[in-house]
């Protein structure tokens, strides 16, 4: 049985990097392909945006509304289709936080208290985007208006226990600038 399901949000404007940021090229993939091709393969994946082909089997889609109405508005539309105890959330833009995200989502069973785990960034922010959390507790904490509520807000209502990451797990990409960082640290695949 399929105990958590990652909810993707890929629908951002990317304003910052001038086009859509999750389809940047990051070592020959997409950066959204990078993250998908991370979480565990036993996870179902649900990606909040513009349906486009991915490289990772199953991907279902779902779009927020309105379209452009921000994270919790995505958050929203896909919690109206997960069916799963946990959802993990990420941003599309994380290429390197499906490792982490699995760590985040085994400790959630260790914290029976907390409605969710939370990574924590080397500058102390905790990350919403970077987080496991109890689907049940996510849906009591939307508010009957997602479109244009800060995801911060979100988490006012919740019990979240903070877990430090280290390296790149909470690194985005929101200019060319970040993807250049990324590309310098990309580790090099073995070839088939």
């Amino acid at each position: 049985m399929v105990t958590t399901t990652a909810v993707v949000l890929c629908g951002g404007e990317s304003r910052r990097f001038g086009s859509d940021k999750t389809r940047a090229d990051l070592d020959g993939l997409p950066v959204l392909d990078t993250l998908l091709s991370s979480l565990p393969a036993g996870w179902d994946v649900l990606c909040v945006g513009p349906e486009r082909p991915t490289g990772r089997e199953a991907v279902r889609w779902t779009r927020e509304d309105p379209p452009g109405g921000g994270p919790v508005a995505g958050l929203a539309a896909a919690l109206a289709v997960v069916d799963t105890p946990v959802t993990v959330l990420l941003g599309g833009d994380m290429p390197h936080a499906g490792p982490v995200a699995a760590e985040l989502a085994a400790h959630l069973d260790d914290v029976p208290d907390a409605d969710a785990v939370a990574g924590v960034d080397g500058e102390g922010h905790v990350q919403p985007l970077l987080a496991a959390y109890r689907t049940s507790a996510l849906r009591a904490a939307l508010p009957e208006t997602p479109a244009g509520t800060p995801l911060r807000r979100l988490l006012d209502g919740l019990l979240i226990e903070p877990r430090p990451v280290e390296g790149r797990a909470s690194q985005d990409i929101d200019t060319p600038e970040d993807l250049q960082r990324a590309r310098r640290h990309v580790v090099p695949r073995l070839a088939p």
